[in-house]
């Protein structure tokens, strides 16, 4: 099962401030841990929104609106993709991670093939996007 744990942002993230030195080393002792277990298959931090946009579709009409956003509890500072065997297991993960004094993340599993309706995609689909997943994705290993 693949979850995806997603890092809320904060104000002094949407302001482009760095997070102390001693919480960086943090987080890159943890994401070695994920490693070394063998379940990181993506972990990104992301530019504030205000370098990002919003592309929305209304009545076929595409719009982009740039940031900033200003709700900061909507948005997202970072994530990781982890693949492990249950929920229980992503969650003891997330226990782990070197929070900030009222830091939030967001643990969410990723949809696959096999959750959606059969006559809803093609045999031929479900084996292309099986063998592109066995080519590309693969934990992240040392």
């Amino acid at each position: 099962m693949r979850f995806m744990i997603i890092v809320k942002a904060s104000p002094e993230s949407e302001a482009g401030i760095m997070p102390p030195s001693e919480l960086i080393a943090a987080m890159g002792r943890y994401n070695e841990t994920l490693i070394d277990a063998g379940i990181l298959l993506v972990a990104e931090g992301l530019q504030a929104s205000s370098k990002g946009a919003r592309i929305k579709s209304e009545a076929g009409k595409i719009t982009v609106t740039d940031g900033p956003f200003t709700e900061t509890k909507e948005l997202i500072a970072g994530f990781w993709l982890v693949q492990v065997k249950d929920r229980a297991e992503a969650l003891e993960w997330c226990k782990r991670i070197p929070f900030e004094e009222g830091q939030e993340v967001e643990l969410r599993q990723v949809f696959e093939s096999f959750d959606f309706p059969a006559d809803s995609v093609t045999r031929e689909h479900l084996e292309a996007e099986q063998a592109w997943r066995e080519a590309n994705e693969k934990p992240i290993t040392r």
